[in-house]
């Protein structure tokens, strides 16, 4: 009975705090589900990792995006919050080894579009920085890889600044803090595009396809759309996806990079899932290939999560993140930090010097 009145809580929270103001579906969905001792019991069949929100509401959306639950893909179409209800706890009791089976397969995924904003510039600053003409993407975290293809996709700034390409499909907001501009520069010809992640999503694949999808609340259908796009433009160069943990991993990904490029290394809120010694050892493999070559490393982490980053004298959890840019050459590093961003990229104040 205390799990389940702690399981209903969290449910609570996420459709009263979480959901609420962003997706009425899922709030109303939520409560319900918190409401129900039913459903509780069908969500504890999953491991105790698994029982979160995210996952157990993306798995159901999974099953309706299949065609395997018409009620609840008809709920979600016609944003009948009631009706969804009922159709989430059906599903749920009905089809608990179902969903179990997606959320213990799955991870849960975010598609922020603001990602490439803030990637965009830091990328070409390192490049510029060590006089590179080409560079070699190495996302670490990278879930489907949509972030390698930042040099694809259009971005303005509420500035009126414009980079990337404004006829990609693909096209980006941003909205400008203080008064510096970011810099101009292009990213320089990406030659490697390489993602590093423990559960790497193909976007090729018709399933790992229509997770992504499921992921994105319902109701949000500008998201929807934007992630349909992203996802296409990756069709058309699918990235090469290494499946591991990062610090394992990295020494294939510099591999793949031609010699005569840049690595570039980039961690986009990737880092705070690791305790203070993986970060350190993640920063101690890329020193390790800067042993025999130029290595920069892009980051937009919370304050004093990435190793070796300033923080500004920001405290840590102050609601913005550091974009840092590291430049090693072998026994030589130099962090800085470059930027601070909020709500993803969607807010960026650029700090380095043009």
């Amino acid at each position: 009975m205390g799990r389940a009145r702690t399981l209903a809580q969290v449910y609570r929270h996420f459709g009263e705090v979480d959901a609420a103001g962003t997706s009425p579906l899922y709030e109303r969905v939520a409560v319900a589900l918190s409401e129900s001792d039913e459903a509780l019991r069908a969500i504890e069949a999953a491991p105790a990792r698994k029982r979160h929100p995210p996952v157990v509401l993306a798995a159901l959306h999974d099953l309706a995006l299949a065609g395997r639950v018409p009620a609840l893909a008809a709920a979600y179409a016609a944003a009948d919050g009631d009706a969804a209800a009922h159709a989430a706890i059906d599903t749920l009791l009905r089809m608990t080894d179902s969903v179990v089976a997606i959320a213990v397969r799955r991870q849960p995924q975010t598609f922020d579009t603001g990602r490439c904003a803030v990637l965009y510039p830091a990328v070409a600053e390192a490049a510029r920085r060590v006089g590179a003409d080409a560079v070699g993407l190495i996302d670490v975290g990278c879930s489907a890889g949509l972030d390698l293809h930042v040099d694809r996709v259009g971005i303005t700034y509420s500035n009126g600044q414009h980079l990337g390409d404004p006829s990609s499909p693909v096209q980006l907001s941003s909205s400008i803090v203080g008064g510096r501009p970011v810099p101009t520069r292009a990213v320089p010809e990406v030659v490697a595009r390489v993602g590093v992640d423990p559960d790497p999503v193909d976007v090729t694949d018709t399933d790992d396809a229509r997770w992504l999808r499921a992921c994105v609340w319902p109701g949000l259908p500008e998201r929807l759309a934007s992630l349909d796009a992203a996802m296409a433009l990756a069709a058309t160069a699918p990235p090469l996806l290494l499946r591991g943990d990062a610090v394992d991993v990295l020494p294939d990904a510099f591999a793949r990079v031609p010699a005569d490029a840049l690595p570039v290394v980039t961690t986009t809120w990737a880092l705070s899932h690791l305790p203070l010694e993986s970060r350190l050892r993640f920063l101690h493999r890329v020193g390790d290939a800067a042993a025999g070559r130029v290595v920069a490393w892009v980051s937009a982490e919370g304050v004093g999560v990435a190793p070796a980053i300033p923080t500004l004298g920001d405290r840590r959890a102050s609601g913005h993140s550091t974009i840092g840019l590291a430049v090693l050459d072998r026994s030589a590093l130099h962090a800085e930090a470059i930027g601070r961003c909020w709500s993803r990229g969607r807010l960026l104040a650029w700090l380095a010097d043009p």
